[in-house]
């Protein structure tokens, strides 16, 4: 239904009068109130947060993992068996020269590689339990190897990696040029 002109202007004098302002004067704007903006946090509060946050979360992890395992010593033959005690229980590299002839291989009732590693007057027994070992760790030759493990109270080693340490490209070929055995072929060092 729609209001003819006499009707709405009949609308507009009542709403008018309603509000005590005549037609003919504008509406009178009332100030609204408005809520304060609030500032929030500073962000160097919440890059502080983050770099407590991040911090927290590194000092879980390195607690999670028993930060005295996370950090390996290295020594050699020598030193740990001078003071056996001190690096009883803790995760060590070893390194010292191969024993030779002591390497022996057990595949019952698992596999375990035994042998001496030396130095100085010192010998250290490891036992490595797995069947494969690196194809340079040989018992024909003299050679530096590096064990990684815990020295067990036996004064055994119980290695569970084991890095031959290879000699230089030209100690190789001075080697083979003296008539010892290589692991793999000697490279003949360039000539410039």
């Amino acid at each position: 239904m729609a209001l003819d002109e006499d009707e709405l202007a009949q609308e507009i004098r009542a709403s008018d009068d309603d509000d005590g302002v005549s037609a003919a004067a504008p509406k009178a704007v009332r100030p609204v109130a408005r809520a304060t903006k609030s500032k929030g946090v500073p962000a160097w509060l919440k890059i502080g947060a983050v770099f407590v946050l991040l911090g927290g979360g590194v000092a879980v992890l390195l607690w999670g993992t028993e930060a005295s395992d996370a950090f390996v010593y290295s020594k050699l033959v020598d030193e740990v068996m001078a003071d056996p005690d001190q690096y009883r229980g803790r995760e060590l590299r070893v390194e010292g020269e191969l024993q030779a002839g002591s390497i022996i291989f057990e595949a019952e009732p698992q596999c375990e590689h035994r042998f001496v590693l030396a130095r100085n007057g010192h010998s250290l027994p490891v036992r490595f339990p797995r069947c494969v070992v690196p194809d340079t760790f040989r018992d024909d030759m003299e050679m530096q190897v590096v064990v990684q493990g815990q020295l067990q109270p036996d004064d055994t080693f119980l290695a569970n990696e084991v890095i031959p340490r290879c000699p230089s490209k030209y100690e190789m070929r001075q080697r083979q040029d003296n008539g010892e055995e290589m692991p793999h072929a000697a490279v003949a060092p360039r000539e410039s």
